[in-house]
């Protein structure tokens, strides 16, 4: 490629780094929030401000050139370097933040995060808030990828150095069936006889949960397999076989609850962790001052309403 004169823009770099790590321009585009054409567009320009080719941009999937993978090395850096610099700036004020870029797990959307997102309004009133709502392994991913500065989710196995994590609340997984469908006895023999719905292992609860299953030697066969708590929880409702989920998963659906009991497990209790997570020293103390108002609105909204519910939820649905 003939070198042309041009400018390295921070921009074109942030670009070529989401792509090289999507692997994808169309992945890139939808990481940050752009278009397949502009993503091309600032690719071209890096690409000419450098004189050679960075990606293998007729590849499927995307991979960087030689010289793509040096420069993946600075690129990360020169990211790096700005974001500490952006974090600089905003803590010698964090109360003039413009910009914050939040993601929260789907179980907290009807009650935890409005309330939440209120409250800091409140104390960062020149902010704009982004807030992008999905499954635990997502925001990570995000996170990681710079796409955003906080997550509140679902502790799945990743540590690294660059982490800071407040833990929030752990819950226990439980058993969901219909209402008065067991009458006292063996449960576990009681379960066996009904149909399972699936939590899709597509996600990682899923994925926690059939492992846990295949340990404890437990085969459940179903035919449905959901990605959705309300959809679980018609299904549970309407007396179409039991499931496995947690309590944040049954207040989720409101209109359900009175249909559905929760019980204990009759295996191996296994709970999960629920963690605020950001990029290690990027936003001083703000992180640790979230997960304090965080725990607040979780004892209002979450771990009240359940055991209040469900009492024997008590010693094993806890904040921390």
């Amino acid at each position: 490629m003939s070198h042309s004169a041009g400018r390295i823009t921070l921009w074109n770099i942030e670009v070529f780094v989401a792509t090289a790590q999507e692997a994808s321009i169309s992945g890139a585009a939808k990481r940050l929030s752009t278009s397949a054409a502009t993503v091309s567009q600032q690719l071209t320009s890096l690409e000419g401000a450098i004189g050679t080719a960075l990606l293998n941009r007729s590849a499927r999937p995307v991979t960087p050139t030689p010289a793509g993978e040096m420069f993946l090395r600075r690129a990360n850096a020169i990211l790096n370097e700005a974001e500490q610099a952006r974090s600089e700036i905003a803590l010698a004020d964090l109360s003039r933040l413009m910009r914050l870029r939040l993601g929260m797990i789907e179980d907290f959307d009807a009650d935890v995060t409005p309330r939440f997102l209120s409250g800091m309004g409140e104390d960062l009133k020149t902010c704009q808030f982004l807030l992008e709502t999905g499954a635990s392994h997502r925001l990570h991913d995000l996170l990681e990828a710079r796409s955003l500065d906080v997550i509140v989710a679902s502790d799945i196995g990743a540590a690294a150095d660059w982490m800071e994590v407040h833990p929030l609340m752990e819950e226990p997984f439980v058993a969901a069936v219909p209402k008065g469908a067991l009458t006292g006895g063996d449960i576990a023999r009681q379960l066996r006889r009904m149909p399972f719905v699936h939590y899709t292992t597509r996600h990682h609860m899923g994925r926690v949960i059939a492992d846990h299953l295949a340990r404890q030697n437990v085969n459940l066969t179903g035919r449905f397999e959901m990605d959705s708590y309300h959809a679980i929880m018609a299904m549970v409702a309407a007396g179409a076989g039991w499931s496995i989920l947690t309590p944040l998963g049954w207040l989720h659906t409101q209109r359900f609850r009175q249909q559905v009991d929760l019980v204990e497990l009759p295996l191996e209790p296994f709970s999960r962790r629920i963690s605020l997570t950001a990029r290690r020293g990027v936003l001083g103390e703000m992180p640790s001052q979230m997960a304090a108002q965080l725990r607040t609105v979780l004892t209002d909204r979450v771990v009240g309403p359940a055991v209040d519910q469900t009492p024997w939820l008590r010693d094993v649905m806890k904040l921390l």
